[in-house]
């Protein structure tokens, strides 16, 4: 691409920018795809064409993450077919036999017999089945020619939806890489505010813990996205889940058993005999943040010096189980560090 180009559209090519103004790039796509799809079926006068324009809705109306646009997109496909297939059978039976209560009853039992099956995997795809029994078949009074037009409206739907889907994908690692990295962040801002003593039940040490429940959460509800769209598996994807779990339990469980703030004799001892561990643990915090925000992952792979952690070693205070613990804190960040460093060519795109 040329430099002045790359220069005009690198709001748009910035992984960063998307991710910060997702909501607006969603939206102002949304808007275009509605459009086209409006223009696309009043221009040659489709009939019914009303329903590519609730599809593109359902499809990627609340999804702006790539990797569930495609499977929603899928389901959606697959649940049109089985729905518009139901509905012209029980079209066809309705004009040949004239028994409304036979088209009734039939329906009722089709849709109960989907509705069991929405319930576990593969819901939306049955619930969007028995939804389109009732578009393509109405009561059973739609004429077989109106039925076959709403299965096609449909399917330019989903075709149009996954079209505009591709334009300025809005990825779900983005969220992921970035809500990591600011939950990396706050890590090192709660540990710092451990080791200077701070209190842990003021307000900003609280809201810290709590922001960082919440993102922990959000990438959980992110990794299956993740996954399909750059190929990490859910195994890699989960042991980085574990290493930020397991780094905010061992900060909780810090700020509780931290020597006496007022003990200055204590918080001394404690700052002089775990400086290589306080710095280590900071430094590799932010150094994976900076490279999770910026894509420069050979960040990732400078040699730091992991402490070697003894469980057999003898605890007879306070002090040493402090001293234990952090070791153990950052061993297991240096063990997300690696495992960052290993995943780098999936995620940084």
């Amino acid at each position: 691409m040329p430099p002045l180009l790359r220069r005009l559209l690198r709001p748009l090519l910035d992984p960063y920018r998307r991710y910060r103004h997702a909501r607006v790039i969603h939206a102002v796509r949304v808007s275009l795809g509605l459009l086209a799809t409006i223009l696309l079926t009043t221009g040659i006068h489709l009939p019914h064409g009303e329903w590519a324009s609730v599809t593109m809705l359902v499809v990627i109306g609340g999804l702006q993450h790539h990797g569930n646009i495609g499977k929603k997109a899928a389901e959606r496909a697959i649940g049109t077919l089985i729905g518009a297939g139901v509905g012209l059978v029980l079209v066809v039976q309705q004009a040949w036999l004239g028994m409304p209560w036979l088209t009734y009853f039939a329906m009722s039992v089709v849709c109960g017999f989907f509705s069991y099956h929405a319930i576990g995997k593969g819901g939306y795809t049955a619930l969007l089945s028995a939804i389109t029994v009732f578009i393509v078949a109405g009561h059973g009074d739609n004429p077989v020619t109106d039925g076959l037009w709403r299965g096609v409206d449909i399917l330019i739907g989903i075709a149009l939806a996954l079209a505009f889907s591709f334009a300025l994908p809005l990825y779900a690692v983005y969220s992921w890489r970035y809500n990591l990295a600011d939950a990396l962040r706050d890590c090192a801002k709660i540990y710092g505010r451990i080791i200077d003593g701070q209190a842990i039940t003021a307000d900003e040490h609280l809201k810290l813990m709590t922001r960082l429940n919440a993102v922990m959460v959000q990438l959980r509800s992110l990794m299956p996205s993740v996954s399909k769209e750059v190929k990490i598996s859910m195994t890699d994807l989960d042991a980085i889940q574990r290493n930020l779990r397991m780094c905010v339990s061992t900060l909780e469980i810090l700020g509780n058993t931290r020597p006496d703030a007022s003990d200055p004799e204590a918080m001394r001892l404690l700052q002089t005999v775990l400086k290589a561990e306080h710095r280590q643990i900071r430094v590799q915090l932010i150094g994976m943040a900076r490279a999770l925000k910026s894509g420069a992952a050979q960040r990732l792979n400078r040699p730091v010096d992991l402490p070697l952690i003894s469980l057999d070693a003898p605890v007879y205070n306070t002090l040493d189980g402090y001293r234990l613990l952090t070791q153990q804190m950052a061993s297991n960040i240096g063990e997300m560090r690696q495992r960052l460093a290993r995943s780098a060519q999936h995620w940084n795109i």
